[in-house]
């Protein structure tokens, strides 16, 4: 379990740092969307056949990132889709 949410913000992080300009997100949101990408990286990976959602993997680990980009941009724009109705 902890080892899941260490994956987590590590995945989060990196997706931050890959995701260009400036994001409005806590520590928190980066770990939660990290822990969203890792479960959809392992369950597309799974889906190729390169093991389990649960098993540290290449391909699991490139979608996790992949998914946590997306995700924060999503997460940007709801956000920012917030201010703007204010």
């Amino acid at each position: 379990m902890i080892g899941f949410l260490v994956a987590g913000l590590v995945i989060g992080a990196l997706a931050r740092l890959i995701k260009p300009g400036k994001q409005n997100l806590s520590i928190l949101m980066t770990l939660v969307l990290g822990l969203v990408g890792s479960l959809i990286g392992g369950v597309i990976a799974q889906f190729f056949g390169t093991g389990s959602i649960w098993e540290l993997n290449v391909l699991g680990f490139v979608l996790a990132v992949v998914a946590a980009v997306l995700l924060i941009g999503v997460a940007e724009g709801i956000s920012s889709g917030r201010r703007a109705v204010r």
